[in-house]
C-alpha cells in the first residue's frame, strides 16, 4: 500500500531545482498532488479533465492542474502552484514540494516554438475544497496502487496530420477517462522512480 509519507522519501533523489534550463523553449508547468485517502486506504493522485475548447490541443484530456509560464511568475514552481490555485482552488503554498520529475516534451508544437512541461510532485496534507474554474471539467482522485496493479491499462488510438497512433494509456474513473500522451509519461516516470514498472 502507498502511504504518502514513504511516496515522499521516495520520490525525493529526484531533487527539487525549480528553474527552467532553456530560455529559447516554451515553458508549462503542472503539479502532481499526492494525498492520502481519507479511508486510510493508501495515497491517491489528483487529475483533473480539461473543459472542451475547440482552439485547445488538449481539450477534454485528463492531465495535471497546470499551464504555461507567465512573465509574472518567479519560477516554473510559481507556475505550477498559480495555475493549481487558478483552475481548481488548492493551495500549494500549504502542501509539501516532494520532488520535479524531469521535464516533457509536447508532441506538438506550438507557434512559438516546442512546449516544454516540468512536473512538480506535492504531498497535500488535509483537506481542501475543490474550487473548478472554465478551464476544467472534471476533477478526479484516483489510487496510487491501482496504476501500479495495472488496472485499466491498455492502449489508445489516435490520427493526428494524417498519420494513425497507438500509445500506452489508462482508463480511470466510474466513467473510465482515458489517461494518455504526457500525463501518461509523467505518471509513468513518477512510478518508476518509485520502483514500479509500467
Amino acid at each position: 500500500m502507498f502511504r504518502l509519507d514513504d511516496l515522499a522519501r521516495g520520490l525525493a533523489h529526484l531533487g527539487k531545482d525549480e528553474h527552467a534550463r532553456d530560455e529559447e523553449q516554451v515553458h508549462a508547468a503542472v503539479a502532481a498532488i499526492l494525498r492520502d485517502r481519507p479511508d486510510g486506504g493508501g495515497a491517491e493522485l489528483f487529475f483533473i479533465q480539461r473543459a472542451e475548447h475547440p482552439n485547445d490541443p488538449w481539450s477534454g484530456h485528463i492531465a495535471f492542474p497546470g499551464g504555461r509560464r507567465e512573465a509574472r511568475d518567479a519560477s516554473l514552481l510559481a507556475t505550477a502552484i498559480r495555475e493549481t490555485r487558478e483552475e481548481v482552488g488548492l493551495d500549494l503554498e500549504r502542501a509539501e514540494l516532494v520532488a520535479r520529475l524531469p521535464e516533457v516534451p509536447a508532441f506538438i508544437r506550438t507557434k512559438r516554438g516546442t512546449l516544454v512541461v516540468t512536473p512538480f510532485v506535492f504531498a497535500m496534507r488535509g483537506e481542501d475544497v475543490v474550487v473548478m474554474n472554465r478551464e476544467v471539467a472534471a476533477t478526479l482522485w484516483i489510487p496510487l496502487a491501482s496504476f501500479a496493479r495495472g488496472e485499466g491499462k491498455g492502449t489508445y488510438r489516435f490520427t493526428w496530420e494524417k498519420k494513425d497512433y497507438e500509445v500506452p494509456c489508462f482508463r480511470i474513473g466510474p466513467e473510465q477517462k482515458v489517461l494518455w500522451g504526457m500525463t501518461y509519461r509523467m505518471l509513468e516516470t513518477m512510478l518508476h522512480a518509485l520502483g514500479v514498472a509500467l
